[in-house]
């Protein structure tokens, strides 16, 4: 347990890092947008790839930041139930639902994502757009970010079999003891 407890910080730190990028990113996107506003409406000159800059970069922010929240507990969940369970019934719904709906899934689509990404870079696809952007790059984030998501979701699942197994604490109650 061990082991796979040090393979779940690993997992973590990297989500942290690149879920800290991502949100660089956001700042990115907002001086992309208002300098296309700005050369749009105040020069009367644009061009598409601004607008495509902008959808890659909400993509990135997107993709590249869900496993930063699903390691921070972000993601929408309907607590209704789930709120009033003890901790250990809600440990016990994170790690099936970890691995029975969230791994397989983000896994078929990062397969799935590779292969899109793959024919793309093959054939050189550009956006049909006059002025558009290659479409691999943001293609490749579809299985780099689906990839991100499955890992967190392993990490995710090894902390949750770590509390049932009475090894570790649950995430939020560790986080709890930090501050």
């Amino acid at each position: 347990m061990n082991r796979l407890l040090t393979l779940s910080r690993l997992i973590d730190a990297l989500n942290e890092r690149i879920g800290r990028f991502a949100m660089w990113l956001v700042l990115v996107a907002v001086l992309v947008s208002s300098g296309n506003a700005l050369s749009r409406y105040g020069l009367n000159m644009s061009s598409n790839a601004w607008l495509e800059i902008q959808w890659y970069l909400f993509a990135a922010i997107f993709l590249l930041g869900a496993g930063y929240t699903l390691k921070h507990n972000g993601h929408v969940r309907i607590d209704i139930l789930y709120g009033r369970f003890s901790p250990r019934t809600r440990a016990w719904i994170d790690l099936a639902g970890g691995l029975l709906f969230l791994l397989p899934t983000a896994l078929i689509i990062a397969w799935l994502g590779w292969t899109g990404f793959a024919d793309s870079y093959a054939i050189g696809e550009m956006s049909p757009d006059a002025g558009g952007l290659s479409r691999w790059p943001i293609k490749l984030l579809i299985p780099v970010g689906f990839t991100l998501l499955a890992l967190q979701g392993l990490s995710e699942s090894i902390k949750r079999a770590a509390f049932l197994a009475g090894k570790a604490p649950l995430p939020e109650e560790a986080a709890e003891e930090v501050v």
